[in-house]
C-alpha cells in the first residue's frame, strides 16, 4: 500500500508529463452547459440503451474511475450529484491515452452526446476532454470519506468533496436563511448592517474578545450582540429592524456553542414579547417547510412539531411541574439548600432569582422536548427588559421569554425596556458588578442610555440563533455539523 507521499509524488510526474504533452493541467476556463442534476431530469425519459444527437458539455471532480483497456468509465462529481461518462478509445486515438494520467480527484471537462446504459444510467459518452484541474492529494481511501469527525471539520474541503449528506446541510441552511428573511421582508422589516468592532460591549451576558485598534491607540471589543445599535435605530424612527449578524463571545467550546457564530435579531415599535411569540413561531413554521414541506420533523430520534400554539410556562411553573420544586414557597436559604442538593455550581450571595435560574437550568431544560415558551424570568438576569406588568410580580421578574426545542434554548426576546432612569439605574448596576469582578457584567454605555433618554416607543425585539436552528432542523447533533469552519484548536 503506498504511502501519501508516494501517491503525491506519482501524481506530479503525472503533472510533468502533461506539461510535456504541451496540455496545460490548470486552463483558464471551461464553460460547462449542462449539470448532473439538469441531464437527470432532461433524460429521465430514455430507454436503456437508448441514444441521443444531443451535444452537452459537462464538468466535475473525478470520484470513480474504471479502467478497461480501450474503454474507460468514471463519475464526475458537480455541485448537484455525480455523472457517469464513456470513453473509448475508437472515438478518441489521438487523446485516449491521456486518460493514464488522470487521477480521482482530478477535475475535468467531457464534451459528448447523451446515451442511457443497459442499467438505467444516464452517460455521457465522450468525443473530447480536457483537464481542468491535476490534483496533488489523493482523496480518502477508496471514496468512504473522512471517517475522523476532528478531521472532518479541520478539512471540511475535503469532508465536502466525499459526504453528499454534508453538501445536502449546507444548501438546507441557505434555504432555511432565505426562509427567515422572506417572514420579516413580507412583515415590513428592515434588513440593516451595525457596527462588529465595538468600544463598549453590551446587549448580552458574555465575556467579549478584546481587541486593539493600533490607528487610534484604544482598545476595542468584537459584538457580542447587535441589540444596542438596533435599538438606536427604533429611537431614530425606523419602525421595524434586524440584522444577520455574526457574534463573538469568549467563552466555552462544546456541542451547542461555537466562539463565532450567527443570529438574527429583530426589533418592531409598538409592540411587546407576545408579538415576538407569533413573529418566533411563523419564522419556525416557514423554515421547517421550506426543507420538509411539515411543521413536523425528526430530531436526535424525537418527532418534533412546531406548528402553533407553542407550550407556555413561567420559569416557576416550568420548576413546580418537571422538577417537583414550588419556588413560591421557598427563601433564598432554601433555594440554596436546593442547589446544593443537586451539585449545581452557585456563587455566595447569589440571589432568590439567580438561584430559581440556576435550578431551572439544570433541572428543566433538558426535559423541554417539544417547542416550549418559558417566561417570566428572575429580573436579574438582563437589565435590558421590562419588568411583568402583573403588580405582584413586577419587583421579581420581567417580560422575558425563552423558547426551547429538543432541550435547546432557540431565541430570547424582551417587552424592551424604555424606561431611561429605570435604564440607567440597572445599567449602573451592571457596571458595578463588572467593576467587582463579574466577567459578564454590562459595562455602562452612556451613549445608549443617553439614545433611550430622546424617547424609545414601546418595542418587542427577539434574538434568535441560526446555527442551533439549523442543527434542529437538519437532525445534526452538534453546532459544528451547520457551520463550514468551526473553530479549531490550532
Amino acid at each position: 500500500m503506498p504511502t501519501e507521499e508516494e501517491l503525491i509524488s506519482e501524481r506530479k510526474k503525472k503533472r510533468e508529463e502533461l506539461l510535456k504533452l504541451g496540455i496545460n493541467p490548470y486552463p483558464y476556463n471551461y464553460l460547462p452547459n449542462h449539470s448532473s442534476k439538469l441531464l437527470s431530469e432532461k433524460y429521465a425519459s430514455l430507454n436503456p440503451e437508448q441514444q441521443t444527437n444531443d451535444t452537452v458539455k459537462v464538468a466535475g471532480r473525478i470520484v470513480a474511475l474504471r479502467r478497461m483497456g480501450k474503454a474507460t468509465f468514471m463519475h464526475l462529481l458537480d455541485e448537484h450529484g455525480k455523472l457517469q461518462c464513456y470513453f473509448k478509445f475508437d472515438d478518441l486515438p489521438k487523446t485516449y491515452d491521456h486518460l493514464k494520467l488522470t487521477d480521482m480527484g482530478d477535475w475535468l471537462g467531457v464534451e459528448g452526446h447523451v446515451f442511457k446504459t443497459k442499467t438505467g444510467e444516464i452517460t455521457v459518452w465522450a468525443k473530447n476532454f480536457e483537464m481542468l484541474c491535476k490534483s496533488l492529494r489523493p482523496l480518502p481511501e477508496k471514496w468512504h470519506g473522512l471517517q475522523d469527525i476532528e478531521q472532518r471539520y479541520r478539512k471540511r474541503y475535503v469532508d465536502l468533496i466525499v459526504n453528499h449528506q454534508v453538501r445536502e446541510t449546507f444548501k438546507k441552511r441557505a434555504k432555511i436563511i432565505n426562509a427567515i428573511r422572506n417572514v420579516l421582508d413580507n412583515r415590513s422589516f428592515l434588513e440593516v448592517d451595525t457596527p462588529i468592532i465595538h468600544t463598549i460591549y453590551g446587549g448580552a451576558s458574555a465575556k467579549p474578545f478584546k481587541t486593539h485598534l493600533n490607528s487610534l491607540k484604544m482598545d476595542c471589543y468584537l459584538r457580542i450582540a447587535t441589540e444596542l445599535h438596533l435599538k438606536r435605530l427604533i429611537v431614530g424612527g425606523f419602525e421595524r429592524v434586524y440584522e444577520f449578524g455574526r457574534l463573538f463571545r469568549n467563552e466555552d467550546i462544546d456541542r451547542t456553542h461555537n466562539p463565532e457564530f450567527s443570529t438574527v435579531e429583530a426589533y418592531q415599535a409598538y409592540a411587546d414579547y407576545n408579538d415576538m411569540k407569533e413573529l418566533i413561531m411563523d419564522i419556525y413554521i416557514a423554515a421547517a417547510k421550506a426543507i420538509h414541506g411539515s411543521t413536523k420533523f425528526e430530531y436526535q430520534g424525537h418527532q418534533i412539531d412546531v406548528k402553533k400554539p407553542w407550550q407556555a410556562y413561567t420559569m416557576v411553573e416550568s420548576l413546580k411541574k418537571f422538577a417537583g420544586i414550588d419556588a413560591d414557597k421557598l427563601n433564598t436559604q432554601d433555594l440554596n439548600k436546593l442547589c446544593t442538593q443537586h451539585k449545581l455550581e452557585v456563587e455566595e450571595n447569589m440571589t432568590r432569582g439567580n438561584l430559581i435560574q440556576a435550578l431551572f437550568e439544570d433541572l428543566v431544560e433538558p426535559k423541554l422536548i417539544q417547542p416550549t415558551f418559558i417566561t417570566h424570568h428572575p429580573i436579574e438576569s438582563t437589565p435590558l427588559c421590562k419588568p411583568c406588568r402583573e403588580p405582584h410580580l413586577n419587583e421579581h421578574f420581567i417580560e422575558r421569554f425563552e423558547p426551547y426545542i429538543a432541550g435547546m434554548e432557540i431565541a430570547n426576546a424582551y417587552s424592551e425596556l424604555n424606561d431611561p432612569v429605570l435604564q440607567r439605574k440597572l445599567l449602573e448596576e451592571q457596571a458595578r458588578q463588572l467593576r467587582s469582578g463579574s466577567e459578564e457584567a454590562h459595562p455602562m454605555d452612556e451613549d445608549f442610555v443617553q439614545a433611550i433618554e430622546y424617547g424609545m416607543p414601546p418595542t418587542g425585539g427577539i434574538g434568535f440563533g441560526i446555527d442551533r436552528m439549523i442543527m434542529i432542523l437538519t437532525n445534526n447533533p452538534s453546532i459544528r455539523d451547520v457551520l463550514f469552519f468551526p473553530f479549531m484548536k490550532g
